[in-house]
């Protein structure tokens, strides 16, 4: 089945952009309830409904345009703060003089803030004390003098426009590193997913073919030690990172842009999947499963990675503890969750050296078996005693969860790393 592309926005800007409209139409409504109050004390009241008609009309039919920053554009912005700047000159002309020396508001009335307010937002405190220094300069050409209550006024949207400018930028700013962060996780999800696949099947085979190269001899040893030098180069090709993390994020207008590479799940349809039914290829003369009597059900895909996930214990058991150990999987079915334990009778893990095989490259542990089930959002954890054998226990939830970090390895001579023993 074909992966799929996830493309996720985030914008933190857009709530703003949602009300900045109500905004609008809330304060165009106050402007004209203004005006139709104080009708009568106005010298010139056919300028003031003429002002009034264009400002609804530019009001109602330009909603779209701050619904977004994509659609809230440079000449737009310079039109509506015209509108507002108009309204404010027009003042002295149509309302008596002594309303205005009195400090009576302005035609737009705080509808002017709504197109600062635009300006901020679409770019920041830079332009908004811009277009809040244009109507501080109006505000005192309409009134003839710098008055208290007009000063005050204009530092009010001043400073106000411009922490809201400021703000959008940090916001902006904190969406671009989101979306980088989830770009890396999503191409290190990536890059795990396939250095599993390989460790458990390319990587796999080269190994047997110098192994067997080197007991055949002749031209096999020569095949063999090719094999085994391409098994170093993937080995580190794997270790190194095989994706690298690309620009993928986008600044778009309407926030950051992250698409990721999801892993094709199972058809929902088909129902869970029996556990023991994967598992029962794993026993063996050598390998002893222990399950219980009724279905063990897990997510198609949960199961077919718990199954890998012992296959990949199995196989260290193979290689590390030789062809004659032992080993015996225990199926536990919890209420929410499932564990499985793996443990055999070899020789034990010595101290240091898991950290030191991730460090050539040799993630059978770290990815073949902690990442996947660190994938499935469960954990897996390894218990070893030198001379005692090793034990991994791997706990699958039910039901998906976030992904978690899996615990530290433990090399311990606790109590259950000496129930791994001879039976």
């Amino acid at each position: 089945m074909a992966r799929r592309e996830r493309v996720m926005r985030m914008s933190v800007e857009q709530p703003l952009w949602r009300a900045l409209t109500a905004y609008r139409v809330l304060t165009m409504l106050y402007a004209i309830g203004l005006f139709a109050t104080a009708y009568e004390e106005f010298v010139r009241p056919w300028l003031a409904v003429a002002y009034y008609a264009v400002l609804a009309v530019w009001t109602l039919a330009t909603l779209p345009r701050v619904a977004s920053a994509a659609r809230c554009t440079k000449r737009f912005l310079a039109v509506d703060l015209t509108i507002a700047l108009t309204g404010i000159l027009l003042t002295p002309v149509a309302d008596a003089h002594q309303r205005v020396m009195d400090g009576g508001p302005t035609m737009p009335s705080i509808w002017t803030a709504g197109s600062v307010l635009a300006f901020a937002i679409k770019g920041g405190w830079r332009w908004a004390a811009l277009a809040s220094t244009l109507v501080a300069v109006a505000n005192l050409v309409e009134r003839g003098t710098p008055a208290r209550d007009t000063v005050h006024n204009v530092i009010l949207v001043w400073v106000a426009s411009i922490a809201i400018g400021y703000v959008v930028e940090v916001a902006r700013a904190s969406e671009r590193t989101l979306a980088r962060a989830l770009e890396i996780e999503a191409a290190t999800r990536e890059r795990e997913r396939l250095a599993r696949d390989i460790h458990d099947s390319v990587l796999q085979v080269l190994a047997m073919v110098q192994r067997r190269g080197a007991v055949i001899g002749g031209e096999a040893a020569e095949l063999g030690r090719m094999a085994g030098e391409q098994e170093v180069a993937l080995r580190t090709l794997v270790s190194g990172g095989l994706v690298p993390v690309s620009r993928v994020s986008e600044d778009a207008a309407e926030g950051a842009v992250v698409r990721a590479v999801e892993e094709p799940e199972a058809d929902g349809r088909d129902g869970p999947v029996d556990l023991r039914s994967l598992l029962a290829p794993y026993a063996g003369a050598r390998v002893n499963l222990a399950e219980p009597g009724a279905p063990v059900l897990l997510a198609p895909a949960a199961a077919r990675e718990v199954a890998a996930a012992v296959g990949a214990a199995l196989d260290n058991v193979r290689r590390h503890a030789g062809e004659d150990a032992r080993a015996w999987i225990l199926v536990e079915d919890e209420p929410d969750e499932v564990i499985v334990t793996v443990r055999d009778d070899g020789p034990g893990i010595p101290e240091g050296r898991l950290a030191e095989a991730e460090g050539e490259g040799r993630l059978g542990v770290a990815l073949s078996i902690r990442g996947r089930l660190r994938d499935l959002g469960g954990t897996a954890e390894l218990i070893s005693v030198p001379g005692q054998g090793t034990e991994v226990e791997l706990r699958a939830p039910k039901t998906r969860t976030a992904s978690k970090p899996s615990k530290a390895p433990k090399e311990t001579g606790s109590a259950r790393g000496k129930a791994a023993d001879h039976e």
